[in-house]
């Protein structure tokens, strides 16, 4: 990791810091997907209609899971300001995967999204964003983790790779473990 880079877990007290970052640079090159606040993978969609939400909803939804530890991740600091996060966290707070079974899910941490702002991308931030966040796994008592990078040849843009790179899941130790119903994604494990 570069000297430059600072690592935190979020907190309530950084809160702040994740707001500025979601309201202003996360989606600066995609603004279609900046109602999301990293809500997606928390939700249910069996039960929420994921296309009728919007900014100020998952906005509020985010402050209320981070105020109470039921959203977690990390945020990559560059001279005090955030430039990444990478939601992660222990796989019962994705409620949008309950409805795959997993006998492992108690033990589990999930790797979910990652938005790097464009000028920092390529420069290992990500990498960075992942190794604290199996570092903060396995501190949590965790003892294997999943991650969903997008299959070779499904990745037209940056922003479609927001689940991480394989390659960088690969180069962690991630291997294999099975396609998503329409291929698109491979949910990728390795032991904490």
């Amino acid at each position: 990791m570069d000297a430059g880079l600072e690592i935190h877990a979020l907190t309530p007290t950084r809160q702040a810091d994740f707001l500025a970052f979601f309201d202003g640079e996360a989606f600066a090159d995609n603004p279609r997907w900046g109602f999301c606040y990293c809500q997606f993978l928390l939700v249910d969609h069996r039960v929420v209609q994921w296309s009728a939400r919007g900014a100020a909803e998952n906005r509020e939804a985010a402050c209320t899971r981070i105020a109470c530890g039921q959203m977690q991740g990390w945020l990559a600091y560059r001279e005090g300001r955030v430039i990444g996060w990478c939601h992660a966290g222990p796989r019962r707070l994705f409620a949008a995967l309950e409805d795959t079974v997993e006998p492992e899910a108690a033990q589990m941490g999930q790797i979910g999204c990652f938005v790097i702002a464009r000028p920092y991308r390529r420069q290992g931030v990500a990498t960075a964003l992942l190794q604290a966040a199996l570092a903060g796994l396995k501190a949590q008592g965790l003892r294997m983790v999943e991650a969903m990078p997008a299959t070779p040849g499904t990745v037209p843009s940056d922003a479609r790779e927001h689940f991480g790179p394989l390659a960088m899941f690969e180069r962690a130790g991630f291997l294999p473990h099975r396609l998503d119903d329409d291929g698109s994604k491979l949910f990728m494990r390795r032991e904490l």
